[in-house]
């Protein structure tokens, strides 16, 4: 059993920032991926950002610039939100994927909100 904790969503004005993060516990051998999603009423869950094991980081044009995703250890992974939008109001995600002893998983977190309103 893999479990994901989320912290750090809460309201802030347009143009703020915020930092999300996200903690990983169970029997994990080593995490390959850890990233974030969002997904927004009536919407699909969309990735926001990741990074790899080697520290490769991926992110939507939409947050590019905005948005950074750091892995502070090998179980937690951070992301800085700068300049929040209206637009980027949303139910955020953690997800990750590995390796546990004789298996592999991917997991979600229960996920925080971040609204971004005046």
């Amino acid at each position: 059993q893999v479990q994901l904790v989320e912290s750090g969503g809460g309201l802030v004005q347009p143009g703020g920032s915020l930092r999300l993060s996200c903690a990983a516990s169970g029997s994990i051998l080593w995490i390959n991926v850890m990233g974030w999603y969002r997904q927004a009423p009536g919407q699909q869950r969309e990735l926001v950002a990741s990074t790899t094991r080697s520290g490769k980081t991926n992110y939507p044009d939409s947050v590019k610039g905005r948005f950074t995703i750091s892995r502070d250890n090998a179980r937690t992974v951070s992301l800085q939100m700068n300049s929040l939008k209206p637009e980027d109001t949303a139910v955020y995600y953690c997800n990750a994927a590995g390796v546990l002893v004789g298996s592999t998983f991917g997991s979600w977190g229960q996920g925080t909100q971040v609204t971004v309103s005046s």
